[in-house]
């Protein structure tokens, strides 16, 4: 579980901009739960984030220090109570995001004011905004992002949201402020407002020094360096996937126990889908498969939660199945044995992953095909077998080995 499951946040309301933690959903003992800063009576928000850390350093008990990453979060520098761009929320300004057209901009940020504001109505009941999100069903696709709204009838439908919002925005608003006390400075110890007010100063000039090393050092070595190995992905070991084959695209995602593959999946089936986007919404929607028992698969979670998630494929695990059956059947010359063999690992993968005989079987009843395959992918197994025309059977059997995989896929 990431750091990052204890954001520290902006939230603009009605009497201006207030700080507080949200804790986007984790689980726990078999139950979501999810959480702001607060005590037994309301979610409590800060004039500034120095206010914060003062109370946070003089009041050891709140509604989040029995969450399961609280200790690795206080243990984070002062500057850890200090939100990024991406975690300030304009919740009295979102009507403003709906008076443009759909960009990406308008569309991310009023998605990520839906979010917090559905988070924090159902943390602190906040009563008329939990009936405005129940009610109005046309809100949910708003996280599906700008691409949703394309054409005619996104622009539609982008324009509904707004009629939506515009009459009853100042309610939900109105709701959201009463669901938040707000700390004022005089109540809280003026020394420890001041030793906060100082650490906050210290830790950001320190970060900002550090920040400007390692931006000088990650110039020096941008050339030579992989980006995906900095991925959130790539710190989980959990990849996504591109499957091209039969004239059709699909994503999913795969990792390694050991030298055992695991698949975004469930009892042999590899769950699917057509773009990165509707794999990264579906993940945040559904734990009811293999990878959710990964260890590292609620880092991930926590980075979607948080909106900072993007699903990219790095080029290793693209997979081409394209035109390879075509070129088995004309020579062996006309085979791309590096396509071949990246597309052969993945289908012993799947079958691993699936437990069955399948991929044997097909390859038991054709033993050409397993010496033909030795052969073009240079195993030792090949014991002095040369190919030769007509090569029609094994076109044939590598077709069968594609219907096999295509038939795991949930969609195709």
């Amino acid at each position: 579980m990431s750091t990052r499951a204890i954001l520290p946040v902006k939230l603009s309301l009605t009497q201006g901009d207030f700080y507080t933690l949200w804790a986007p959903t984790w689980k726990e003992k078999g139950s979501e739960w999810q959480a702001f800063l607060g005590d037994e009576e309301s979610v409590l928000a800060f004039t500034s984030p120095e206010d914060m850390l003062a109370y946070l350093e003089t009041t050891p008990r709140h509604d989040l220090s029995d969450h399961p990453k609280w200790s690795a979060f206080s243990a984070q520098g002062e500057d850890r109570v200090l939100p990024s761009a991406k975690q300030e929320y304009d919740i009295i300004g979102a009507p403003n995001f709906l008076a443009g057209r759909p960009s990406h901009e308008n569309v991310s940020a009023l998605s990520r004011v839906f979010q917090i504001s559905r988070s924090l109505a159902d943390v602190a009941a906040a009563e008329q905004a939990q009936i405005f999100f129940a009610s109005h069903s046309v809100l949910n696709n708003v996280s599906r992002g700008s691409d949703h709204y394309s054409g005619d009838n996104g622009l539609d439908e982008w324009s509904s949201v707004g009629h939506v919002v515009l009459q009853n925005w100042a309610s939900v608003v109105e709701s959201l402020d009463g669901a938040v006390r707000v700390v004022e400075t005089s109540s809280l110890d003026a020394n420890a407002v001041a030793a906060a007010s100082a650490a906050i100063l210290a830790a950001s000039d320190k970060r900002a020094a550090a920040a400007a090393q390692d931006e000088q050092r990650e110039a020096a070595r941008a050339a030579a360096a992989d980006p995906y190995d900095a991925s959130t992905w790539a710190r989980a070991g959990i990849d996504p996937v591109k499957v091209t084959i039969q004239g059709k695209t699909v994503y999913t995602l795969r990792t390694y126990l050991g030298t055992s593959p695991v698949f975004l999946g469930k009892y042999g089936e590899i769950f699917t889908f057509p773009t990165p986007k509707h794999l990264s919404r579906w993940i945040i929607e559904n734990d009811d498969h293999d990878l959710a028992g990964v260890s590292t698969w609620q880092d991930l979670m926590n980075e979607a939660n948080a909106g900072e998630l993007k699903v990219e494929v790095h080029p290793d695990n693209a997979y081409s199945f394209n035109g390879i059956a075509e070129d088995i059947a004309k020579s062996v010359d006309a085979v791309d044995t590096k396509q071949m063999g990246k597309a052969y690992e993945l289908l012993a993968d799947a079958a691993d992953w699936a437990g069955d005989d399948s991929l044997n079987s097909i390859l038991l009843a054709n033993p050409r095909m397993q010496d033909y395959l030795a052969y073009m992918l240079g195993s030792t197994e090949a014991a002095g077998y040369v190919p030769s025309a007509p090569f029609t059977d094994k076109a044939q059997a590598w077709k069968d080995m594609e219907d096999q995989l295509i038939k795991r896929f949930s969609k195709f």
